[in-house]
């Protein structure tokens, strides 16, 4: 196998993985194409407190997949003995698949933060988001938008 494909597969790999990681978001400026023209919740409240999170890296098995793949290409190309290629081949896929798969989650990790809201009616919540264009400070009016299963908090519109 030539080193010109194996750098090519590995580019490709790297590649999806940024791809990946990319498309992993909770931004609350972007909303889903499945949310619009649905009829969303919405509460009033007051920010209590904002804090920095930081929300885990996803692990959907792409990056162990790809990283295996490579692994095991690169891994069989090292040796002209098939038995040895065929061992270090199997080590690749495993070593690759570890590091894609710590590479996934890495991709995905991303900040955000936790906002403390109490509701008119006197009940809290508390909602991890992206941090989006706007920022929360304690005392703002804010309201928290329910559609579906995903809650997001926007300032009140004065």
């Amino acid at each position: 196998m030539n080193h010109h494909y194996f750098s090519s597969t590995w580019l490709a790999a790297v590649g999806l993985m940024v791809v990946l990681g990319g498309c992993a978001t909770s931004d609350p400026d972007m909303i889903s194409r499945d949310n619009v023209q649905t009829m969303s919740q919405v509460q009033d409240g007051v920010v209590l407190s904002v804090r920095k999170v930081t929300v885990d890296g996803s692990q959907s098995g792409v990056g162990a997949v790809v990283g295996g793949l490579v692994g095991a290409i690169g891994g069989s190309a090292g040796s002209g003995v098939q038995r040895e290629s065929q061992v270090l081949g199997v080590l690749g896929a495993v070593a690759g698949a570890a590091a894609g798969n710590a590479a996934e989650r890495l991709v995905t990790k991303e900040d955000a933060i936790e906002i403390l809201v109490q509701l008119k009616g006197g009940e809290r919540r508390a909602i991890v988001q992206a941090k989006g264009a706007q920022n929360f400070e304690p005392g703002d009016a804010v309201i928290i938008v329910t559609t579906g299963n995903k809650v997001r908090v926007t300032k009140a519109p004065k």
